[in-house]
């Protein structure tokens, strides 16, 4: 089977093995097609990271997947330094093991990439890049200097695959059109579980963990309830997620402007939280940074209509659905005007949900359709004819 090699920096390994495990369930569920190998990076800072920047400690490996630590300054500092060594390090392991690679997988544009272009070139291999919307976003924001390399590893890119359609569009606008069209491949959720909408009492469900209670804008969703008060007196706030101590009374401290109405209900298992999605009325998660949220689709499935932030998460899957409503992130009044519309129309927009489940608007967020999708990705991949140009690494 052909090798693709992964460089990734959100991979479960033996360094974090609580990373999220939405990389890591494409690789599993594609092993019968392809032999998959993935370098799993974590950034080390400190002394050593302004001092090497790039230099690799090989933590563990158990030949399939590889733990290694590379020296680094935190926000960006010295990033293409660092990947163009960490790189070579790669290049150096594949003559030793004697390992032919059939293709690159870098897992984000800003930083994996600059690592996968090179070997790529090197290799005389195609690459592919995943677009992670909130890191990609950031990174590439904050590092002008790097725009040019930027530019060229997408438009050289065998394929991008994108979390959302909304970080291709940004992308797009950025760097320009590339030749082929970007691959809109969803996160495979925890539970397919479909459950009917049915009508509910006026209640707004958020869910998640509490210790990023900050980029979940936990504060700026009670002021929006708290608008809706005088026109819906009985909509309750209730917040599901785990967290210690400290972020439980900062999550109990944003929600007092949503007064009596508003609590946390503490870390649900899926089914759990399926069923409690089911009972709410609205589902609302205003981050301010979000390249997917699993927990939209999870609503969805649960049914229950939700308000997701512009520009961010799953914005561009449900464009006019009536039971999917943007909000800016940063407005309560906006996330207010949409929440008002679901809870008075929630009969006819979970109306809308329901028909979506029934007549197959489920399908594209199904674990067999994504591995399905990014099955076919890599062998067009594997099988394409592409022109990589000089070596510019």
């Amino acid at each position: 089977m052909p090798l693709i090699l992964h460089l990734s920096a959100d991979y479960p390994d033996a360094i974090q093995p609580a990373k999220t495990r939405v990389i890591a369930s494409l690789v599993d569920g594609t092993a019968g097609d392809f032999t998959h190998r993935v370098i799993s990076l974590n950034r080390s800072g400190g002394a050593h990271g302004w001092l090497r920047p790039g230099a690799v400690e090989k933590v563990a490996d158990d030949g399939r997947i590889a733990s290694w630590r590379y020296a680094a300054p935190s926000r960006g500092v010295a990033l293409a330094t660092a990947m163009r060594r960490v790189a070579d390090t790669i290049l150096a392991e594949l003559k030793a093991r004697g390992e032919p690679v059939a293709a690159i997988h870098a897992h984000k544009l800003s930083v994996e990439a600059l690592a996968a272009q090179r070997l790529a070139q090197r290799l005389g291999v195609p690459f592919l890049v995943t677009l992670q919307g909130n890191t990609d976003q950031k990174i590439i924001t904050a590092r002008p200097d790097l725009a040019r390399r930027y530019r060229r590893i997408w438009h050289e890119a065998a394929t991008v695959i994108a979390f959302a359609p909304w970080i291709a569009r940004w992308c797009e606008a950025r760097f320009g059109a590339r030749a082929t069209p970007v691959v809109d491949l969803p996160c495979i959720p925890a539970s397919e579980t479909v459950i009917a909408p049915r009508a509910t009492p006026p209640r707004v469900g958020s869910a998640f963990h509490l210790m990023h209670w900050r980029n979940k804008n936990v504060a700026t969703l009670a002021h929006a309830v708290a608008a809706l008060q005088p026109a819906h007196p009985e909509v309750a706030l209730e917040v599901a997620g785990g967290g210690d101590a400290g972020s439980e009374a900062a999550v109990d401290a944003a929600l007092r402007p949503a007064g009596a109405q508003a609590r946390r209900i503490g870390a649900l298992d899926p089914a759990s939280l399926q069923q409690w999605m089911n009972g709410c009325t609205a589902f609302a998660l205003p981050s301010r940074r979000e390249s997917f949220g699993l927990v939209f689709i999870e609503a969805l499935l649960a049914g229950c209509p939700i308000v997701y932030p512009r520009g961010a998460a799953i914005d561009g899957y449900f464009d006019d659905c009536p039971f999917a409503l943007a909000a800016d992130a940063r407005d309560p009044a906006s996330i207010a005007r949409a929440l008002d519309l679901l809870i008075t129309e929630n009969g006819p927009r979970k109306q809308a949900l329901a028909e979506w489940q029934q007549n197959g608007g489920t399908l594209p967020f199904r674990r067999d359709t994504i591995l399905a999708r990014y099955r076919d990705t890599l062998n067009g991949v594997l099988h394409g004819i592409y022109d990589f140009g000089t070596e510019r690494a």
